[in-house]
């Protein structure tokens, strides 16, 4: 009674969480919703935008510099006459404003290779986002077809317990008639409890793995998912190609091999721009300044003069000079700043000498970046060979194990089918016929297995090579 009791538990359960319409997502919408929801891709997008930020720094530094800058200032008691330089015990406003620009004519290349860098910089981080999003595929993927695993797994489990639960009704009623023993019965119902078991096993397994799908997809676990069954083509169960071609094909377009390519070249500009750090740089300044100050006042002649005496002869007669006489006026800031401007220009030349042996650190630094680049491009591209392998001689396992399964399961078919005929007419016990079932169920099993395990692998060569992944 506690069986039947859980038994319908269960059902109740399972039609309230399976039973229900709720969507059934394909492949691709699981792929396109994962893809939007993803943080670590996300994080990429940002990192692209970053580099994005630096290649227009790049771009500027091939502009002039133009400044712009001034001060104002009150100045109290003693203070500095901007315009004669002389020093005056009183309270003043001086004003101070000035233009400035650089243009850079040779710096020895660096700005040309920085841009390079940039632009190299800023190719990886794309590659580096596809990688991101190539890595959420393939896990989605993976789950998608666990969940497709399962389901086939749940259907063989349920065909068996319905199995063996039609053959207990036929075992009580021949019990009953008094042509088997009540061992039948009873060994035929550890059977049903035993295939009780296997189905709430299996429901548990598809629960997890669809759970582990929608946290590949971002969504709520509480959220209702189901997934559609694709039909497989038959084509997708053939291996057409080899590791050694698969492997020149994901060479030429795995974003993480282009990643680490871009990379050797970003090294390579860096190294050149800092050796440019040993060339002269020459560089055109110009500027243009003005100042007043409430100090200065304007001296306006009046087109008179006055006689003022300078000295006196020897007779004591006195020795009168001519002076102009002047009207003193406000003499206004925007006066001053207009009559005071003072314009510059140079060409300055800055000649590396000893400069504590930066430009040599930096060099030998970039050297070593430069080296270990190429190594990290070696290493990925080890590591794609041999995922390629690995995976190739996976799905070569997997090809004969589907093929051997493909043979058992037909065979252990008619088996069962004979045995269930001699089972019916008394001429086969019930322990030997519950061992076909047995047989006939892991077989089914086995075949499901190989079957979804190929269609991984081979998805897994169909990725490396660049096609698309539908379904």
């Amino acid at each position: 009674m506690v069986r039947v009791f859980l038994v319908l538990v269960l059902g109740c359960f399972a039609s309230a969480t399976y039973g229900q319409e709720v969507k059934k997502w394909t492949l691709k919408e699981c792929v396109d919703l994962a893809l939007e929801n993803n943080l670590r891709i996300k994080r990429s997008v940002y990192n692209v935008e970053t580099f994005k930020a630096n290649m227009l720094q790049a771009k500027g530094q091939f502009l002039p510099t133009f400044n712009a800058f001034g001060s104002y200032t009150n100045n109290y008691g003693r203070a500095l006459n901007p315009t004669t330089n002389l020093f005056v015990d009183r309270n003043s406003t001086t004003i101070s404003p000035n233009l400035s620009g650089n243009i850079p004519l040779f710096q020895g290349l660096r700005i040309q290779n920085n841009f390079r860098q940039n632009q190299r910089d800023l190719l990886a981080s794309n590659h580096d986002l596809e990688k991101a999003k190539n890595d959420v595929m393939l896990n989605v993927i993976t789950l998608f077809i666990n969940v497709i695993f399962n389901k086939e797994l749940l259907d063989n489990a349920r065909y068996q317990l319905n199995s063996s639960q039609q053959q207990l009704e036929r075992i009580k009623k021949q019990v009953e008639a008094g042509s088997l023993a009540m061992t039948n019965q009873l060994n035929q119902e550890a059977l049903v409890a035993t295939n009780e078991l296997n189905l709430i096993n299996q429901e548990n397994a598809l629960a997890l793995s669809i759970l582990q799908l929608k946290q590949s997809m971002q969504i709520h676990g509480s959220e209702p998912l189901d997934v559609e069954v694709p039909a497989i083509p038959t084509e997708d169960l053939i291996l057409d190609s080899n590791a050694e071609n698969i492997y020149q094909v994901a060479v030429a377009n795995m974003p993480e091999v282009k990643a680490a390519m871009m990379r050797v070249q970003s090294a390579e500009y860096a190294l050149k721009a800092n050796r440019g750090s040993y060339a002269p740089r020459l560089a055109l300044n110009a500027s243009i300044s003005s100042n007043s100050s409430d100090l200065n006042s304007l001296r306006i002649p009046t087109g008179t003069s006055t006689q003022v005496p300078i000295g006196a002869t020897a007779g004591g007669e006195l020795v009168y000079t001519s002076v102009d006489n002047v009207t003193v006026e406000k003499y206004s800031h925007n006066q001053q700043l207009q009559d005071n401007v003072f314009r510059n220009m140079s060409l300055q030349l800055n000649i590396p000498i000893l400069n504590g042996f930066n430009t040599r650190t930096s060099v030998q630094r970039a050297k070593i970046n430069k080296d270990v680049a190429e190594i990290t491009v070696k290493e990925t591209q080890n590591t794609l060979r041999q995922s390629i392998e690995t995976a190739y001689n996976d799905a070569l396992a997997a090809s004969r194990s589907y093929s051997a399964s493909q043979k058992q399961v037909h065979a252990q078919e008619e088996a069962f089918r004979m045995n269930k005929q001699r089972f019916d007419v008394g001429a086969l016990n019930i322990i030997e016929f519950q061992i076909s079932e047995n047989d006939l169920y892991r077989a089914k099993s086995d075949l499901t297995r190989a079957k979804y395990n190929f269609i991984f692998k081979k998805k897994m060569l169909d990725f490396y090579q660049g096609k698309q992944i539908e379904y």
